[in-house]
């Protein structure tokens, strides 16, 4: 089997507290440990993105909405989803196994990967990583999977008339 699953590269998260938050990973361990004895992968992630900046926020205001909030994890290969996407930052020396140890250490490593996500950020590159996922699958609409299957008429109030005369039903 191919080992796609390599450092730098940009993962989703699908399950848990940061479902639908964008990671990169930065240790696998395919064949898993004794501890995990599955296919698994250390992340570090965003749990918070950063704001929109306009042209005329305050330096003051701009510097607010460019922070980021990180998260690091042990995650099983199951609830990731690979990216096209690699994201060259080195994390490695900041984030290790030895950080879930206590939860000192924890924070102090999600401390300095926040530092290092926020340079990235504002260098400008990996626009892609840094922004929220699109709202496709999560539609207003109360219907809209209806409509992709073609149920439903393009006009609603003429789906509303057909059910009174029951044409339809």
């Amino acid at each position: 089997m191919v080992k796609f699953l390599k450092p730098g590269k940009a993962v989703v998260l699908l399950q848990g507290r940061f479902a639908g938050r964008k990671a990169v990973i930065i240790r696998s361990f395919d064949d898993g440990t004794r501890d995990r004895p599955y296919g698994h992968c250390l992340i570090a992630g965003i749990s918070k993105y950063p704001k929109k900046v306009i042209r005329k926020d305050s330096a003051k205001k701009t510097a607010k909405k460019s922070r980021v909030k990180a998260f690091i994890k042990l995650v099983n290969y199951n609830h990731i989803m690979p990216t096209r996407y690699t994201l060259d930052v080195d994390l490695k020396d900041v984030v290790s196994i030895d950080a879930f140890q206590s939860r000192d250490k924890k924070v102090a490593a999600a401390k300095e990967t926040k530092a290092k996500l926020e340079e990235r950020f504002k260098t400008g590159k990996n626009r892609w990583f840094f922004s929220k996922l699109s709202e496709f699958y999560e539609s207003p609409d109360p219907a809209w999977p209806k409509r992709i299957t073609g149920f439903w008429p393009a006009d609603p109030g003429s789906f509303y008339d057909r059910i009174k005369k029951k044409d339809v039903l």
